[in-house]
């Protein structure tokens, strides 16, 4: 390390489940003070480091850059009251026969994200959210996959997780011209437990997201950084 290099205190956590789905040796760094220097070799253990950073913290920034990690993505998340208003009277859940269909949307709208080339394989992006959204309708990780259809057909999804007593988060939410009554399904979903607010992330690029989450009443609460090496 030279003089003017910015020191970075990190572990190495291994991400177990997408080392098995993309079949990579994959971690990434968990920040705390009393963690060891980050070094090279440490990092060369793995074919890929992640890292997610506040956007404030600029000589953190620094610092990784200087041990080899580059930008991939940004992210930005938002936060709404639930209240009471502009809710649909009722809620339809994705069944494990909405499954194949969900997977396929999944797959041809997600096809952008920070799973992406060079870093992983052209259709992992797709892959990686078709298996999100069917998790969702089989209740493991998110909690429930909500559905918009008609007729038969299925116009849009959104994946719901109860994170506490006061609080859930959007995981993914898809589907073209109906952005805004997804939104009123997912503030239907908390209203109906007793919560308060309903956090969403999404991409920095990805300004027709963010523009629909602010006027379904959210606000920015945070941004971040996510680097690779």
């Amino acid at each position: 390390m030279t003089s003017n290099s910015v020191p970075v205190h990190a572990r190495i956590e291994s991400l177990d489940w997408e080392n098995q789905f993309f079949a990579v040796n994959s971690g990434i760094l968990r920040f705390e003070d009393d963690a060891p220097l980050l070094t090279p070799p440490l990092l060369a253990a793995f074919t890929r480091v992640q890292a997610k950073i506040a956007t404030q913290q600029t000589l953190l920034l620094d610092g990784l850059q200087q041990l080899g990690f580059k930008l991939v993505e940004g992210e930005v998340d938002l936060a709404l009251k639930v209240g009471t208003q502009h809710a649909p009277s009722s809620l339809q859940l994705a069944t494990d026969a909405d499954i194949p269909v969900l997977r396929d949307l999944a797959a041809k709208i997600f096809t952008q994200s920070r799973f992406r080339a060079p870093w992983y394989q052209p259709a992992d992006s797709g892959n990686f959210y078709a298996q999100w959204v069917e998790n969702a309708v089989l209740g493991t990780f998110d909690h429930e996959c909500l559905i918009l259809k008609n007729g038969d057909v299925i116009q849009g999804f959104v994946s719901m997780r109860q994170l506490n007593e006061r609080e859930a988060r959007i995981g993914l939410l898809a589907g073209r011209g109906v952005g805004a009554e997804l939104m009123d399904t997912a503030r239907l979903w908390c209203q109906q437990r007793g919560l308060q607010t309903l956090r969403v992330a999404t991409q920095t690029s990805n300004t027709a997201a963010l523009r629909r989450y602010i006027q379904s009443g959210a606000n920015i609460e945070s941004t971040a950084f996510w680097l690779y090496r």
